[in-house]
């Protein structure tokens, strides 16, 4: 029924005796250690890595920092191009040997993607393409680079 009113004296910590060996100061730590200290929990810690701060180390040198790290490994094809005819979509013909259950002979599959394309690929391009979000009901590829044009 009755709150209790919290003692000031309780939220203080008491004050703790210095011994000779505190203050000529701490003892060396191993280098991981201080920067096990420093990290709240469910963080994690990388020794080689630099420590940095918007893209400048601690020593001054600037380092380049990619987005594509913390999205994770992206799948990614190589494929043919099968068809250009819309704006800003083609479709990209992926094919893959996959072993026969019975008769253990490999068979070649063929897979279409649709996928965006920013770069202007043509009919019979060698593309390499990498999942991506949904950008309509069909397309979730994006193609990257062209790694060969088509003979003409």
């Amino acid at each position: 029924m009755f709150r209790r009113k919290k003692k000031e004296e309780q939220t203080e910590e008491p004050a703790v005796a210095v011994t000779a060996t505190e203050e000529s100061g701490p003892a060396p730590a191993a280098p991981m250690a201080d920067a096990l200290a420093e990290v709240t929990p469910g963080e994690a810690v990388f020794e080689a890595a630099p420590a940095t701060q918007g893209g400048v180390t601690t020593d001054g040198e600037q380092i380049q920092v990619t987005r594509t790290a913390d999205r994770g490994n992206r799948v990614q094809k190589v494929g043919i191009v099968a068809s250009d005819k819309m704006q800003k979509t083609v479709v990209v013909r992926v094919d893959r040997l996959v072993l026969h259950q019975k008769y253990r002979r490999y068979v070649r599959r063929t897979t279409k993607f649709k996928a965006h394309d920013e770069l202007g690929s043509g009919v019979g391009d060698r593309v390499r393409i990498v999942e991506t979000r949904p950008l309509s009901a069909q397309k979730r590829w994006r193609v990257v680079e062209i790694l060969q044009k088509a003979a003409k």
